[in-house]
């Protein structure tokens, strides 16, 4: 195929070179009603690519199959039999791929460690969630992906599963045996989804983690907008093998997602692929070698631990993602959450990630000698600033046992039973009505339907005693709890 073709961006810029005047929305009319004061911010030409793909891109019947033509190149790039963009970002797209493996009251294999976005998806579609428990990391307090034995029993446990949904790279830079939980699900002739959000940028180097196409899923989801080049909102969905139907995926895809899909996003990722094919390895190939010498130098600091490859070599993981420097900051008396606000007041210097261990920084091929120097000179100063950052109240880290609750109601049913609101210290024993996810990276430590512990109670409190955000409780304070009236 030729990818010299940008489909999008051709019909783009062929609109704007007719200078056709639109009569439907966008009402900004391509810029021209725009305040100039939200231009002046934002860019006018942000407005005149505003376009719908209807009547503006496309005509009424898409006898041009711009979006199609894109999509083909697209799939063609990375090695998927088919691929369809998404303009509602992964967190839909999730959603949408759950759906096309199992509906309503059936079962699907899920990692717990997934982001609310996956526990959102069962009570919206109503499945009923088979967790597969990760595999902890006592020393790093982090969870990594289950492995294929895992998945293994789960599906023996539960033949009736249609399918399992696969959390890898991890927000911190671990990967899944792809491969091998493809080869498990595929001998119970069941689908295997990898929401792989933060792997767009794996099918174009051979040093990077391996591509789920390439590992034998048969259904992937990327946010392009997280290591790609494509703007927030840009997800793509890679397809191969015939355990989901195209049309399935689209229908569900169409239930869920918008019918004003965003120009703006297909035209970014139509570039994003283009660049991919024609550069994308040697400008991978310098955020690696760039990756790889942050790690060496930050390894040099005092207080700071980088985590690297140790963690596949003690068998905790398959690969690890090198574009993601993931730096432990307890030998500095501080928590990730304080290193990183200082990072942000002091430096001006804002980090990808951070939780109670670590904070995360994702190099990707935009970075440049500048960048990686302002990283290392702000990571310079918080060692030696660390201590005058004022000590808060410690977290109580719990066991990885105590994370795993029972569930003892559907979600959808917990979600929407009658509730009761009641004190914190009269909620144990009782079944969560809400999720409970300590911000970041988001993953809900208390999910509806499962039975909450007085041990994560102790967690919870007391990370927001420390200043835990907990933004999707009814009471961030987590001094009260929706539970499920009795």
């Amino acid at each position: 195929m030729d990818h010299s073709r940008v489909p999008v961006l051709e019909a783009l810029q062929e609109f704007r070179r007719r200078g056709d005047i639109a009569y439907g929305p966008p009402g900004h009319k391509q810029g021209r009603g725009v305040d100039p004061r939200v231009a002046e911010i934002v860019g006018l030409d942000v407005f005149r690519s505003d376009v719908l793909s209807l009547n503006g891109l496309d005509d009424r019947r898409q006898s041009q199959g711009v979006l199609s033509q894109a999509q083909e190149l697209m799939a063609d790039a990375v090695g998927a039999e088919q691929a369809f963009f998404s303009t509602c970002g992964s967190s839909l797209s999730v959603k949408t791929a759950m759906l096309a493996v199992a509906g309503p009251g059936e079962k699907l294999l899920l990692s717990r460690n997934a982001h609310k976005t996956v526990i959102a998806a069962v009570i919206v579609n109503g499945v009923e969630p088979i967790w597969v428990h990760p595999r902890f990391d006592t020393e790093r307090h982090l969870a990594h992906p289950p492995e294929p034995d895992d998945v293994r029993r789960c599906l023996q446990e539960h033949p009736d599963a249609k399918g399992m949904l696969l959390i890898t790279p991890t927000d911190w830079g671990t990967c899944a045996d792809i491969q091998g939980v493809a080869r498990v699900c595929h001998e119970f002739d069941v689908p295997l989804i990898v929401d792989e959000a933060w792997g767009a940028a794996l099918p174009f180097h051979p040093d990077l983690p391996a591509w789920g196409m390439d590992a034998e899923a048969d259904l992937v989801v990327t946010s392009v907008h997280k290591m790609g080049g494509a703007i927030e909102q840009s997800s793509v969905f890679h397809l191969q093998y015939d355990r989901v139907a195209p049309e399935v995926l689209k229908q569900r895809e169409d239930l869920l997602g918008t019918t004003s899909a965003s120009s703006l996003v297909y035209a970014t990722l139509d570039g994003w692929r283009r660049q991919m094919v024609e550069q994308g390895h040697d400008l991978l190939d310098a955020a690696l070698h760039r990756a790889e010498r942050i790690r060496t130098t930050v390894d040099e600091l005092s207080g700071l631990r980088p985590m690297g490859q140790e963690v596949v070599d003690e068998g905790l993981a398959a690969s690890f993602d090198p574009l993601k420097i993931v730096i432990d900051v307890r030998r500095l008396g501080i928590t990730g959450m304080q290193a990183a606000e200082w990072l942000r007041a002091n430096r001006h210097v804002d980090v990808g990630g951070s939780d109670t261990c670590r904070i995360s920084a994702s190099i990707t091929y935009a970075d440049n000698d500048e960048t990686e120097k302002i990283l290392l000179d702000a990571l310079r100063a918080l060692v030696d600033g660390a201590d005058s950052i004022e000590r808060q109240p410690p977290v109580h880290l719990p066991a990885p046992s105590v994370l795993e609750l029972e569930q003892a109601m559907l979600p959808r049913e917990a979600f929407f039973a009658e509730v009761d609101h009641v004190p914190t210290e009269r909620a144990a024993g009782r079944i969560a009505a809400e999720m409970v996810s300590p911000y970041p990276p988001g993953v809900p430590v208390i999910a509806p339907g499962e039975v909450i512990t007085d041990e994560v109670l102790d967690y919870l409190r007391s990370g927001v005693d420390h200043g835990v955000l907990i933004p999707d409780a009814a009471d961030p304070t987590v001094r009260s709890l929706r539970v499920v009236r009795r």
